[in-house]
């Protein structure tokens, strides 16, 4: 029995050992360094204190811009010296600067019945110092009603607390009569000649719905109201008014 020999086989790799790290197979680049960034806390500081003021800011404007204040605001025209009535007036809730001089609105119902110490606009803003409580009528004067028709009065409308003069307006059937000496004078075609009297208009009635006659009151001094309340009796009067600068 004949025996065959097999030829030895090559001796196989020595197989790499469990773990081991396999060689790279070409050049490795080197790690990159990252650069850890410098804090500044003086500039995150700053960030701050800028965030918390822009944030305050809003909040006082929001808070100034939603507080409102109620007021009393003027309803319709009043002129000055006229008193005030409840339909006058009126409320309204705005946001106000504390600059701005106001009248609360619970202050209302005080100011019904006192006078406009000037002339009030409708719509406008009262301020405290547009009201007084004082008359108009001032100590020493007396209170006189003067009816006159619309050819003896001024186009313009009269207003209270306004000077004018009251013209005696001469009678027809009368003799001209100088001022002081009471002397006649033929030449002027006869008729008394007109005496004039300062006085100050108080208030300023409804025309009349039949005649338009206008009943003014007016404040004179004491001594010069029987005479004017006289002189109106007759109808024998006109206004005219003064200008403002007293010329």
């Amino acid at each position: 029995m004949s025996s065959t020999t097999r030829a030895p086989s090559p001796p196989s790799p020595a197989a790499a050992p469990s773990g081991a790290a396999t060689p790279p197979a070409g050049p490795v680049a080197a790690p990159r360094m990252i650069r850890q960034r410098r804090r500044r806390p003086g500039l995150i500081a700053l960030s701050v204190a800028l965030i918390a003021a822009g944030g305050l800011s809003g909040a006082v404007l929001y808070s100034s811009s939603g507080h409102r204040t109620a007021v009393v605001v003027v309803a319709r025209d009043v002129p000055v010296g006229s008193r005030i009535a409840e339909a006058d007036l009126a409320t309204a809730s705005i946001a106000l600067d504390p600059a701005v001089q106001s009248v609360k609105a619970s202050r209302a119902t005080g100011l019904v019945g006192q006078r406009a110490a000037t002339d009030l606009k409708a719509g406008s803003l009262l301020a405290p110092s547009q009201v007084t409580d004082q008359s108009l009528i001032g100590p020493g004067e007396q209170l006189v009603g003067v009816s006159v028709k619309p050819s003896q009065l001024p186009a313009t409308p009269l207003m209270p607390g306004q000077k004018v003069l009251i013209v005696s307006t001469p009678d027809p059937g009368a003799e001209s009569v100088q001022p002081g000496n009471g002397s006649t004078d033929p030449a002027a075609g006869g008729g008394t000649s007109p005496v004039t009297l300062s006085a100050k208009v108080v208030t300023v009635g409804r025309p009349a719905a039949a005649t338009g006659a206008v009943v003014v009151d007016v404040a004179v001094p004491s001594t010069d109201g029987p005479a004017l309340a006289a002189q109106v009796a007759t109808g024998n009067v006109a206004l005219v008014v003064v200008a403002r600068d007293g010329s």
